[in-house]
């Protein structure tokens, strides 16, 4: 018999022992009953997105929690992102991810996100979009979220076999990295050489447009460089319908990555306000439209930005917050859920605030339903889900284990 399921996805959620919090985790020093409250009545583990000790971007972690193998579908970041962003691809694009980023006059990185600029990126972007960058060669660009952006450069002859430009979040104070082939193919060196061509041109236009000019009047750090990477090419992904018995799922979500990847595996997708993939989202706003949509879907997945941006600024009191408001989300999925609705929680990695970067730590992770056998955790915690009934498993086994829970599995074999 087949059930319905609701799978929250909270970015970033994995974290290591802080000192200021006496050697917990945020999510372990968090005030979270209603986590506590799914770990209590299900079953608990730790999720490795794809392997143990495999650190994975975003796109990568949230198609493993999918239940994709990357190494099959995962083509780079940049196609996902362009679609995220509304840009349509043609065969032979090459696609980046993008930031708009803060450089000063030695062209030093002081801020890989601009300041998390929010208004203007619209107009920046226009100033970058449609340039010619030889006879045969046009660079598209469109605005993200917030201070995110995508490229797409298309032309004969391209390869997504380029360096990225962009030095690392660890790696602020340092030079925009120069572009370079990664592989000996005149189409990797054409490719290399034209980006380079734009990155360049995105100085000069950016450096005196009218936006960043109004922001540094008003003492905010300047939207004047792009920083790429995740060169990638499109790619066809078989539907979620296609893989577990014509389900029906939805997709709550505000980060454009995360809803381009949704597209990509036939989920119907929703946004709006409140639904943010920021520090702001209204966890109340998530839970009742997931309410509402679960009368419609056998699946809907409830995506949370917050905790990864935490994790990328080092903010181990801002995770708990986070953690925090994921917990009144949770809490207002059980106590609305009608009976025989299955709740699932997990990571699409691990967001240290020592690292300030995805690491190769396991997530932790929990199922909540009619059908599931409950272990002796009573903690939603690092510590406590490794000591739980669903063991140590990746994020594909992970939600393998929910679609059989709900009935949307096929027997291997006879």
């Amino acid at each position: 018999m087949k059930t319905r399921g609701v799978l929250v996805i909270a970015d970033g959620l994995g974290d290591r022992p802080i000192l200021e919090l006496k050697g917990k985790t945020p999510l372990e020093t968090a005030n979270t009953p209603n986590l506590d409250r799914l770990a209590c009545g299900g079953i608990v583990g730790l999720v490795d997105p794809y392997a143990p000790g495999v650190p994975c971007g975003t796109d990568v972690g949230t198609l493993c929690a999918l239940g994709y193998d990357p190494f099959k579908y995962y083509k780079g970041r940049g196609p996902i992102e362009a679609l995220g962003a509304g840009l349509q691809l043609e065969a032979g694009d090459v696609a980046f991810r993008c930031n708009f980023a803060t450089i000063d006059e030695k062209g030093l990185v002081v801020d890989r996100r601009a300041g998390r600029i929010r208004e203007g990126t619209s107009e920046l972007a226009s100033s970058l979009n449609k340039i010619y960058l030889s006879e045969d060669t046009v660079a598209f660009f469109a605005a993200g979220t917030e201070h995110r952006a995508v490229l797409v450069l298309r032309g004969p002859g391209l390869s997504p076999a380029v360096s990225d430009s962009d030095p690392g979040t660890a790696c602020e104070g340092r030079p925009m990295r120069k572009v370079y082939p990664l592989d000996n193919t005149p189409e990797a060196a054409k490719t290399a050489r034209l980006l380079q061509k734009f990155l360049d041109i995105a100085k000069e236009k950016l450096r005196a447009h009218p936006v960043n000019l109004a922001r540094e009047a008003a003492g905010l750090p300047p939207a004047n460089a792009v920083l790429t990477r995740g060169a990638g090419i499109v790619t066809t992904i078989p539907l979620l319908a296609e893989l577990y018995k014509g389900l029906k799922g939805a997709l709550i979500a505000g980060e454009n990555t995360v809803l381009a990847i949704g597209r990509m595996v036939g989920l119907e997708v929703f946004s709006g306000e409140g639904i943010t993939g920021s520090y702001n989202f209204d966890p109340v706003v998530k839970a009742r439209l997931a309410l509402e949509l679960i009368k419609r879907f056998d699946l809907v997945i409830i995506h949370v930005k917050a905790g990864d941006l935490a994790g990328h600024d080092g903010r181990w009191d801002l995770k708990i917050e986070v953690a925090e408001k994921l917990d009144l989300l949770v809490g207002s999925l059980l106590d609305g859920l009608q009976a025989g609705v299955h709740v699932a929680i997990t990571g699409d990695h691990s967001t240290p605030c020592s690292v300030r970067d995805h690491s190769g730590d396991p997530v932790p992770a929990a199922i909540w339903g009619p059908a599931v056998r409950s272990d002796l955790q009573t903690h939603f915690g690092e510590r406590s889900c490794a000591g739980g009934g669903l063991g140590r498993i990746t994020g594909s086994a992970f939600f393998n284990v929910l679609m059989d829970l709900m009935g949307f599995t096929s027997k291997l074999g006879a």
